[in-house]
């Protein structure tokens, strides 16, 4: 009896540990225009929507067009789990990448692009040129690696197991 109660303490012990932490983090569910989407002509604004709401500090969002300028206008607005900024149209034709990075409503910061493509020339005025680096986003979380929680969870298994199935001393 005493071993089948090790053996099922460490069982226990073992799925504790393997779970991991939960990542549930904001993720992107749409955008306007949608990923990939081929638009003729600019919308007033463009936009992202999560899966919950967003904080409020710290939100960017921007659009860079084909020629490597800025063509957002205004700083993130961020109303409940969409955050959105404003365009005064857009100029060449080809595609447009739309970087954010936000903090979800757990604290946590979410960052990647987006892209459409306008099919047809615009009339807007670009801002400033803006650096490869500063419109690269990664959807890349950078949480812990789950495999150090499954290998924990398979050694205190296998230390389980190893301790009940022992012989006992005569």
């Amino acid at each position: 009896m005493k071993r089948l109660v090790v053996l099922f303490a460490a069982l226990i012990a073992a799925l504790s540990l393997s779970a991991g932490p939960a990542a549930a983090h904001s993720v992107v569910m749409s955008s306007t225009p949608e990923n990939g989407q081929e638009i003729a002509e600019a919308p007033e604004r463009v936009s992202v929507t999560f899966n919950e709401s967003l904080q409020e500090q710290f939100a960017a969002l921007t659009v860079v067009g084909p020629d490597g300028n800025l063509w957002s206008k205004s700083d993130p607005i961020v109303e409940g789990a969409t955050v959105s900024v404003e365009l005064d149209g857009l100029g060449p034709v080809g595609e447009y990448t739309v970087a954010y990075r936000v903090t979800s409503a757990d604290g946590h910061p979410v960052s990647g692009t987006r892209t459409f493509t306008l099919t047809q020339e615009g009339t807007g005025t670009p801002g400033e040129a803006v650096s490869d680096s500063a419109e690269s986003g990664s959807d890349d979380d950078g949480g812990p690696a789950v495999w150090w929680f499954v290998a924990a969870g398979v050694a205190v298994v296998v230390a389980g197991l190893a301790f009940a199935l022992r012989k006992p001393k005569a």
